[in-house]
């Protein structure tokens, strides 16, 4: 098992979710982690459990979408520590913005938090790391970035996003010790997994479905790779490919898989 004793972890979205796993899965690796997110009472139970892997680890309350806060938090974490050598972005939001129906403003408010969010907190802590030459940087992506699904608009538009932007400062960064990744997690039953199947999209094939323990240990066994994405299902790879050589076949599937 690959171990993180000695490094400083901060993760988004840690209250609860796929980022809370991911944060308790760095700290019983060595870790010492900072969670941040909004909930405070979920913060308070996290460090709980934080601590009792890792004794330094801590929870802060942060909100992403607020850029100048976040970065702050950011600074003041490696500052306290002196150094901050894993950042990893789980934080995100997911409504349904179907069009005719959706307003600007539901599209503003997602990319502040999926895209925006994530945009800040890598170049605050890039710097430090490639004059140290040494930190890690998962964003969490979406394999609806890869196949966007009607009603879905605004979370998959938010997470291509952060596929391109990631996999291009991923290339800046190649030289400095600094390795970025995209994580695409496939389906996983958290909150808000489920929220989208009480919506209405079908429960998706079994061949993308993960658990939050399955892709916690994914992210801790292979980040600091050369790899730029952690693919936890190699299925929805595919997708662009049936997209652009069978359009009308992948068009009738994905409309009919929406209105199942």
């Amino acid at each position: 098992m690959k171990r993180y004793d000695g490094e400083v972890a901060v993760v988004s979205g840690a209250s609860s979710g796929l980022g809370r796993r991911l944060a308790l899965e760095l700290a019983s690796r060595g870790a010492t982690v900072v969670g941040l997110a909004r909930r405070k009472q979920l913060l308070v139970e996290l460090a709980a459990d934080l601590q009792a892997r890792t004794s330094s680890s801590r929870t802060m309350e942060c909100d992403v979408s607020d850029a100048d806060a976040y970065r702050d938090v950011l600074a003041q974490i490696e500052s306290d520590r002196g150094k901050l050598d894993i950042l990893v972005a789980a934080a995100a939001t997911e409504a349904e913005t179907r069009v005719p129906g959706a307003t600007l403003e539901d599209f503003r408010s997602t990319m502040d938090v999926n895209f925006f969010g994530v945009v800040a907190g890598t170049l605050a802590v890039v710097p430090g790391m490639a004059a140290r030459r040494h930190g890690i940087v998962v964003n969490v992506s979406s394999d609806s970035a890869r196949a966007p699904a009607p009603g879905g608009a605004a979370y998959a538009a938010s997470k291509a996003a952060v596929s391109a932007f990631s996999e291009a400062v991923a290339m800046n960064v190649a030289d400095s010790g600094v390795r970025v990744h995209v994580l695409y997690p496939g389906w996983v039953p958290t909150a808000m997994g489920l929220a989208a199947v009480e919506r209405g999209m079908p429960l998706p094939p079994k061949p993308v479905r993960r658990t939050e323990d399955q892709i916690a240990e994914l992210v801790c066994e292979r980040m600091g790779s050369d790899a730029i994405e952690l693919n936890a299902s190699r299925l929805p790879v595919m997708a662009p490919l049936a997209r652009a050589f069978f359009p009308k076949a992948y068009r009738r599937s994905v409309t009919k898989s929406s209105d199942a």
